[in-house]
């Protein structure tokens, strides 16, 4: 995941070290392990959009080249911005007769319509493939920021947005993905789900968890001033604390959570500054308890909708009596939490 182009006026030192940061790239085995969850049908003659995604080296544009025909996509478009620390490292876009074309670094967007079977039998073959499309790339006049023009525009065209955009903007980026109504499939950071406006998106379900679990994190290639923490094959990567997200239907957000344990005052106490109960672990939720209830935000990967309702977040929510701050037991704050109440009464 390139950062974005942020360059302006008033762009400060500390927001420059933040994109810097975004250097990570998501591994071909993480997509393939979360997109197989999705019906197929609901990519059936659409336009995917990868516009954080430097074809060069995203394996999401990997991905859907390979499985464009499996999908039945009508269209994949993929843009990367001016400047991409990585453009042309380890695809070259261009063979030395054709590189005055577009140089490595510069914002281009590929256009991706048609693909042959017979071209995915083998890795060469596929390499062979994509050199060939990329030639065909576009310069983009602008940037290629997401929030450029062209890019809009292009985002405009699609149906499907599937991606890992740079989290130092995830705010922005989810905010223009909800303008269009566009559907999404997105890696975030786990934080980003305690941001105000990106948590009332999962209050009212316009945003949820994808299907990979909510413990642990992900490990991405790492291109970020040498850091990683292992190598596997000769890679570099490095364990980052993120989640898919997503306003795609999945089975898991249909499963419904088996509860068992009982409610008592003494296992269940209640908050200093906000009329719930404390549930610590999602596993220990009451079956007998139907007020409101604060759960951690790992709950959010065991939610299903028709189960529970959310009701808010503790820093946020009406009712609590120190606005912007964390639940309290017997005077100490606690970690986020979530507040939910139980929708029906049975199992």
């Amino acid at each position: 995941m390139p950062r974005r182009n942020t360059s302006s006026a008033n762009v400060t030192l500390q927001n420059a070290k933040r994109a810097k940061k975004d250097e990570f790239y998501t591994q071909l085995a993480d997509i393939e392990n979360e997109l197989r969850h999705y019906h197929r049908a609901r990519f059936q003659g659409k336009v995917v959009y990868c516009n954080c995604d430097d074809p060069c080296e995203s394996k999401f544009v990997e991905y859907f080249v390979r499985n464009f025909n499996a999908l039945g996509l009508k269209e994949l478009i993929a843009t990367v911005f001016t400047g991409s620390p990585v453009s042309g490292t380890q695809l070259p876009l261009f063979d030395t007769e054709t590189n005055d074309q577009i140089g490595t670094g510069e914002a281009h967007v590929l256009r991706v319509k048609r693909v042959k079977n017979s071209d995915l039998d083998d890795v060469g073959s596929f390499a062979e493939l994509l050199k060939k499309r990329l030639r065909k790339a576009k310069k983009l006049n602008g940037t290629g920021d997401f929030r450029s023009p062209e890019c809009v525009a292009l985002l405009k065209e699609a149906d499907i947005v599937v991606t890992n955009p740079p989290f130092s903007l995830f705010r922005e980026y989810v905010a223009q993905l909800v303008e269009y109504r566009k559907k999404f499939l997105i890696i975030g950071n786990k934080n980003a789900i305690t941001y105000k406006d990106v948590f009332v998106l999962i209050k009212n379900n316009t945003l949820w968890t994808g299907y990979r679990n909510f413990s642990g994190g992900m490990w991405f290639i790492s291109d970020y001033e040498g850091k990683y923490e292992k190598t596997v094959n000769g890679v570099k990567i490095i364990n980052v604390p993120a989640i898919w997200l997503t306003n795609l239907d999945h089975s898991k957000r249909h499963e419904r959570l088996q509860l068992y344990k009982n409610y008592t005052a003494e296992a269940y106490p209640q908050y200093d500054n906000y009329d719930a109960i404390e549930v610590s672990k999602t596993a220990e939720i009451p079956c007998d308890y139907y007020g409101a209830m604060g759960v951690p935000i790992t709950f959010l990967d065991k939610y299903n909708p028709e189960q529970f309702e959310i009701l808010g977040i503790d820093r946020y929510i009406e009712g609590n009596q120190t606005p912007n701050k964390r639940f309290m037991i017997s005077g100490t704050e606690i970690y986020a939490r979530i507040i939910i109440k139980r929708k029906d009464t049975t199992q």
